[in-house]
């Protein structure tokens, strides 16, 4: 296990970050940065920079969304799982750890007093609420991004305009459909363990409207921009997910509500893997050039193999 040094609670000022950053990437350091509604986000993250994390050169900053894997009205409980995934062993943090980069994980709550609320996978309900620590968390996502690189900068540690985005299982979800909105923002991403359901780039399947998160019928209403499906065809997306993976989030109302469960059980596959398979045809078809990977013998976890093969997806995109 890594050891954990929290090196702040962002709190003070830029001189004093100056001093400390001249010996940042000598050791792995985990950042505790505070929320800032003025900035645009009213949740913590965590700011991870793996030793030799290089200075005075442009890199990139990694993201993954943190999931739970639960509900919970503690903060602290989301806390925990967030830092464990951004600091000991991770996909994220391996792939941040051997390529040095920094990796950015928000601390987004899922609270168990909403449980339909799954901000974790950024579904339908998180969209429409309205509540300023709920609403909107891919622009709070956007503006912790922001922060974050002017953290960086005074670290001597610039990034590219593009991200790397990584997750698994609710965070796959999330930055799949995160991709959907904010397309330009993303380089290159990988994503594994999504219960086989992707967000499609087409309005119908069928004769069955696709509506958010389900595919972009109603994006333009919803969310006051239109889908640019030619950003999207160029980012780098490496998916995957194991044979044995059967882990249904479509069968729970957290996930998806009823008329979305129906469309998808009924268009796009009763179980994880018909749905999965369904889904690389029809990114095919949409000039998706994703690359698909399945993993004998696997279920809903990650292996060491999983994690190399995603690691060198991303070294790949460094060239």
């Amino acid at each position: 296990m890594k050891r954990i040094i929290i090196l702040l609670i962002i709190s003070y000022s830029t001189s004093f970050l100056a001093q400390e950053t001249t010996r940042s990437t000598s050791k792995d350091s985990l950042l505790i940065i505070d929320q800032d509604p003025d900035k645009g986000f009213y949740s913590n993250y965590l700011l991870f920079i793996p030793k030799g994390t290089p200075q005075h050169q442009t890199s990139y900053l990694l993201v993954e969304p943190n999931n739970t894997g639960k509900t919970s009205d503690t903060l602290e409980v989301h806390t925990a799982y967030a830092i464990d995934l951004a600091s000991v062993n991770s996909i994220g943090n391996n792939i941040a750890s051997m390529l040095k980069i920094p990796l950015l994980v928000p601390i987004f709550p899922r609270p168990d007093a909403q449980p339909l609320l799954y901000t974790h996978a950024l579904d339908r309900d998180v969209m429409l609420e309205q509540t300023p620590i709920y609403k909107r968390l891919d622009l709070q996502l956007l503006a912790m991004i922001d922060d974050a690189r002017t953290i960086l900068k005074g670290m001597h540690i610039s990034t590219h305009d593009q991200l790397f985005m990584n997750g698994f299982s609710a965070s796959a979800t999330f930055i799949n459909r995160f991709s959907f909105i904010h397309p330009e923002t993303i380089k290159a991403m990988a994503m594994g363990g999504f219960n086989g359901e992707l967000m499609l780039p087409q309005n119908k399947i069928d004769s069955a409207e696709l509506n958010y998160p389900l595919g972009i019928n109603d994006f333009e209403e919803l969310l006051n921009k239109k889908f640019d499906k030619e950003q999207y065809q160029n980012i780098a997306q490496y998916i995957y997910m194991g044979a044995l993976d059967d882990n249904d989030a479509v069968q729970y109302d957290d996930a998806y509500s009823d008329s979305e469960r129906h469309l998808i059980n009924k268009h796009i596959g009763s179980n994880v893997q018909e749905r999965y398979g369904h889904c690389q045809t029809l990114y095919i078809e949409n000039g998706i050039t994703a690359i698909f990977k399945t993993f004998d013998n696997v279920g809903h976890w990650t292996t060491s193999e999983m994690n190399l093969a995603t690691i060198n997806f991303f070294l790949k995109q460094m060239e």
